[in-house]
Formats: structure tokens, sequence, C-alpha cells
């Protein structure tokens, strides 16, 4: 899985893991990340997702990370703001009022060019991967973030049923990707309503990742 599969996703206009409303267990669990106003937090992978404007609303400050030009550029227009842009080395860093948003490929951004974060909200990142791609992915998180804590969406349902992206990610890897580095909670498990893409039963998750003291 590269990037052309997901620029032809957002070329096609394939993106039904978008949601058209804030996501439910972020709006039922971000305040267990305990963050004050003006806190600023991390979304890889962040597409042109609604759940940007509910955490500017109740005044986050968010950077995110995305690979579509076409998500970027939809997400500010959803926004109604238009961004200032500039080249940051393969980059490109749109910028307004209370948001980052950094354009190309996640693992050219480093801690520097992110700067601080208080913690990391995964809706679709860690889910979008393979297998093969996924320990990579949570290592160069842990380092860029600085192991910041985190609320993390997950599915699960049984992978053999359906291809994935959106992959099915089971407790136990949640665990051998993050439980060295973090306390693990979990916070809600609840069927996946109609099934996941209308074809195999699944479950969404939450877990709160806080760092170890």
């Amino acid at each position: 899985m590269d990037a052309d599969f997901w620029h032809s996703k957002w070329h096609a206009g394939d993106t039904g893991f978008h949601e058209d409303q804030v996501n439910a267990l972020l709006a039922a669990h971000f305040g267990r990340l305990g963050l004050a106003g003006g806190a600023r937090v991390f979304l890889p992978l962040c597409g042109k997702t609604r759940d940007i404007a509910w955490l500017l609303e109740r005044g986050i400050r968010v950077v995110g990370a995305e690979l579509s030009p076409l998500a970027v550029g939809e997400l500010f227009e959803g926004l109604g703001v238009v961004p200032e842009v500039a080249p940051v080395g393969s980059l490109q860093h749109h910028r307004a009022a209370g948001i980052d948003v950094f354009l190309g490929d996640i693992f050219d951004l480093d801690r520097e060019r992110l700067g601080a974060v208080d913690a990391v909200y995964d809706r679709a990142a860690l889910v979008a991967l393979p297998p093969v791609m996924r320990a990579r992915y949570a290592e160069h998180l842990l380092g860029i973030s600085e192991a910041a804590p985190q609320l993390l969406v997950t599915f699960e349902y049984d992978q053999s049923q359906l291809e994935g992206p959106p992959f099915s990610v089971e407790e136990a890897e949640v665990r051998a990707l993050y439980e060295a580095r973090f306390a693990l909670t979990s916070l809600a498990r609840s069927e996946v309503e109609g099934g996941l893409k209308g074809k195999v039963e699944a479950h969404d998750r939450a877990w709160l990742l806080e760092r170890r003291a």
C-alpha cells in the first residue's frame, strides 16, 4: 500500500472512511486526556475530518499530517479559511488560526517541524496502515510527539472476511506497539452499526494511552 493507493482513493471520491459528523468516541472520551484550552493536539493522517472543526470550536489548537492535497484543500474549504502555505523540506505547511497541517508523507515529518504537542488523537492512521507498516508508524509517532498521551480509535473484526483499510487492530497488537511506553485503558468497545462497510460484523474501540511514570 503506497501513496498512489491513497491518491487514487481521493481522486475517485472513494472516501467512505470520512465521517460526516464528529466521531462519537472522540466526543465521548476526549475529556479523558485532561487538556486545557489552548492545548495542541496532533492528528496523523487527518484527511478532511470534521473532528478538527469540533476541536477548534473547543479552543484546542490542531496540527495534522495528510498525504492528499485534495483532502487538505477540502479540509480548509470546509473550515471556511484560506491557509498560508510554505514549503518545509519535502512537505508543505498549511497554516491558519489555530491549525497547522503538513501535506506530504508523515514519515518525512520530524519533531522539529511538528513542534510540541500535548496529545495525539489517532482515529484514522493506525487502522489505515497494513501490518507491515504499523510498527514503523507507531515508533515514528512516539518519536515526533515525544510520547504524548493519546486517544486511539481502532476497529476489531475478522480480517479474513474483508480486506482493509481500515484494518482490524486487535488488543494484543495495540499492547505490543504501545504498552512499553504507555499505560493503556480501554475506554469503550461498541458494535459498528450495520457492520464495517456493510459487509462484516465489527467493533470500534477507544483506547487511552497515558505516559508511564
